[in-house]
């Protein structure tokens, strides 16, 4: 094998909330861990964001999506070559690209397993634009193997941190459990800010909510809470992956049906729900002790959430950001695909089928050359 050395890698991501293209510029060292060297948010144009959203809900035709698919290729790498004009070219790009669709079940038609995922971000549009070659597609070889394609960002977790409960907090929540004398496993919790960011844009006309301060302001409907925590993904025993495509909007619209009047009490009560289902995640599905939890992504950032959940956990337990560990709450996930892309480089398995569920440890990832 060739012998490791550090490579400056840009780590491009867009995850579940949408809301922009995190792009990091990262330095991924022979020991695995990754220094962020800098990054950016880049917002996707109105037509593309909007695009994305049709697809989310299953209202796009096939030549909108192969579109789409090239369109987002082009945000991913003008993204890129902000970071490429003031550092100069990394050795290679990472991109998680921006998920359409995650299919991760077992359904059989004539034999034929349909489980599957959609990542778009057309890597050759990236490659040429940036002249940099590209290694994107990571979820489909873990499902080829039998797992779920997710959470993949655990593999990143077990580098990076020592008996702890890593949790994100994006539009889905995702939790890695991380234990001396125990195997790493990881899963979706549940939803995230998907719904509180829906019904922030429905009722209040903003993207989401600032610091927890809507939450803040509104009552949590106990009788609500307790309905909403009934849905069945919340038993399901673990591998297990979630989406849009099952928190979607006709399900979102579905459950305000029978929510409070008040706005403020339902992004409350949704806020709730994140934090009241983690820490019912933990009592279900994790047997021993834990005395840590480290919250990244957008949720970390909202106090509310973050005080709500402080609150379902036992006392005992301590609750801390990446922040805390030297890691960007903003672009974890960012520098999680450029050491999976690092990985790949290398010819590194860089999945976790504890976490997963796949038959094996595999080299995820697919490369396409700058030119």
């Amino acid at each position: 094998m060739e012998e490791k050395e550090p490579k400056k890698i840009i780590g491009l991501m867009s995850g579940t909330s949408c809301d922009s293209v995190d792009a990091g510029l990262c330095e991924v060292f022979p020991d695995f861990s990754v220094k962020l060297i800098n990054g950016i948010n880049y917002n996707y144009p109105e037509f593309v964001r909007k695009n994305l959203f049709k697809a989310f809900d299953g209202e796009i035709s096939i030549k909108e999506l192969c579109q789409l698919n090239f369109a987002v290729g082009k945000c991913f790498a003008d993204a890129a070559k902000i970071l490429i004009e003031e550092f100069g070219k990394p050795d290679f790009i990472s991109s998680h690209g921006q998920t359409v669709f995650h299919y991760p079940y077992d359904a059989k038609i004539d034999n034929i397993n349909l489980k599957s995922t959609l990542q778009i971000g057309e890597s050759s549009v990236i490659a040429k634009e940036t002249g940099c070659m590209v290694i994107s597609n990571f979820r489909e070889k873990d499902i080829a193997y039998g797992g779920q394609g997710a959470p993949l960002v655990c593999f990143a977790d077990e580098k990076w941190f020592k008996n702890a409960l890593v949790q994100n907090i994006g539009g889905i929540s995702n939790v890695t459990v991380i234990s001396d004398g125990y195997p790493t496993y990881g899963f979706d919790t549940g939803c995230g800010n998907i719904m509180i960011d829906y019904c922030m844009r429905k009722y209040f006309s903003k993207e989401f909510d600032k610091d927890g301060q809507t939450a803040s302001e509104g009552n949590i409907c106990e009788s609500w809470l307790d309905c909403l925590l009934q849905d069945e993904y919340y038993y399901l025993n673990p591998p297990k992956t979630t989406g849009r495509e099952y928190f979607s909007q006709k399900y979102i619209e579905s459950i305000l049906k029978i929510a409070p009047d008040n706005p403020k009490d339902i992004i409350a009560t949704l806020t709730a729900l994140t934090a009241k289902t983690i820490a019912q995640a933990y009592e279900r599905f994790i047997n021993h002790r834990y005395d840590t939890v480290v919250v990244g992504g957008g949720g970390a950032y909202n106090k509310t959430m973050m005080k709500f959940l402080k609150s379902y956990l036992p006392k005992h337990v301590v609750l801390k950001t990446h922040e805390d560990y030297g890691i960007s709450n903003n672009f974890k996930e960012v520098m999680a695909f450029a050491l999976l892309g690092y990985c790949n480089y290398y010819n590194i398995p860089n999945n976790l089928p504890s976490c997963t569920g796949a038959e094996k440890r595999v080299i995820l990832g697919k490369v396409t050359p700058a030119a």
